[in-house]
C-alpha cells in the first residue's frame, strides 16, 4: 500500500462522523463491530507502512550523515595534504610539494561531491520527515477514533442489555396485571364467603324449620288443653242436669 493511499484512508476514517453513521444504520451494534474491525485492520496496515516509511527515512538520514562525515574527512585530508605541500615547498622540494597539492585538490573535489550528495538528499529527507509526522498524527487520530468506537459500542451494548431487561420487567408486569394473584385470592375469598353464606342460610333454614315444629307442638298442646277443658266443661254442665232429674 502506498504512502498516499494510507494517508488518504487515515484521513477518511479519522473524519468519519460516528453518530451520523449510527443514526443511519439498521443495526448500530453490528455496524460498530464492523467499524472496529475495519479500524483495527487499517491501523495495523498503517503501522506497518509507517514503520517502513520511518525505516526508509532513517536510512536516508544515515546516508546523509555519512556523506557529511565523508565530506569532513576529505576536507581534513585536503588540509593535511596542503600543509604537507607547503612544508615541501618551504624545504625547496617543488616536486613533492606539487604532488601533495594535487592530492589536496583530489580530496577537495571528493569533499565537494560528498557535500553535494548530502545537500541533494536534504529536501527529500525533510519531505519524508514531514510525511512521517503527518502519518503519525493521522495514526494517533485513528487510534483515538478506535477508542471512541469501542466506547460507543460498549455503551450501546450496555444500553441494549438494560433495555432488554426493562422489556422483560415490563412483560412480567403485564403478566401480573393480567393474572394478578391478589385478584385470584379475592375471587377465592368471595367463593369462601358465598359458601359461608350458604351454610348460614342452611343453618338458618334448619333453625326456622325446628322452630316451626316446636310451634306446632305448642299449638297441639293448646288444642289438647282446649279440648280437655271443653270436655270438662261439658261434663260439668251435664252433671247438675242429671241430678236434678233424679230428684
Amino acid at each position: 500500500m502506498s504512502k498516499q493511499s494510507i494517508f488518504g484512508r487515515i484521513a477518511q476514517l479519522a473524519k468519519a462522523n460516528i453518530n451520523a453513521l449510527l443514526d443511519s444504520a439498521e443495526d448500530p451494534q453490528k455496524m460498530l463491530d464492523q467499524m472496529v474491525r475495519d479500524y483495527t485492520e487499517n491501523i495495523q496496515e498503517a503501522e506497518n507502512a509507517i514503520a517502513q516509511t520511518i525505516g526508509n527515512l532513517r536510512m536516508m538520514q544515515e546516508d546523509h550523515d555519512e556523506d557529511v562525515r565523508t565530506a569532513q574527512d576529505w576536507g581534513n585530508k585536503a588540509a593535511a595534504a596542503s600543509t604537507k605541500a607547503d612544508e615541501f615547498r618551504t624545504a625547496g622540494n617543488a616536486a613533492d610539494a606539487d604532488k601533495f597539492d594535487n592530492l589536496a585538490k583530489i580530496a577537495l573535489q571528493r569533499q565537494i561531491t560528498s557535500e553535494q550528495e548530502a545537500k541533494s538528499a536534504e529536501p527529500t529527507i525533510a519531505s519524508q520527515q514531514a510525511s512521517v509526522d503527518q502519518l503519525k498524527d493521522g495514526l494517533n487520530k485513528m487510534k483515538e477514533k478506535l477508542n471512541q468506537l469501542k466506547s460507543k459500542r460498549d455503551q450501546l451494548v450496555a444500553r441494549a442489555k438494560v433495555a432488554e431487561a426493562q422489556s422483560g420487567v415490563n412483560d412480567a408486569l403485564k403478566s401480573i396485571d393480567i393474572m394478578d394473584p391478589t385478584s385470584e385470592v379475592s375471587r377465592f375469598e368471595d367463593k369462601v364467603r358465598r359458601e359461608e353464606a350458604r351454610v348460614r342460610g342452611q343453618q338458618e333454614l334448619a333453625a326456622s324449620s325446628l322452630d316451626s315444629q316446636f310451634d306446632q307442638l305448642e299449638d297441639l298442646g293448646e288444642q289438647t288443653e282446649v279440648e280437655a277443658r271443653l270436655a270438662a266443661l261439658k261434663a260439668g254442665q251435664s252433671a247438675p242436669q242429671q241430678g236434678a232429674i233424679g230428684n
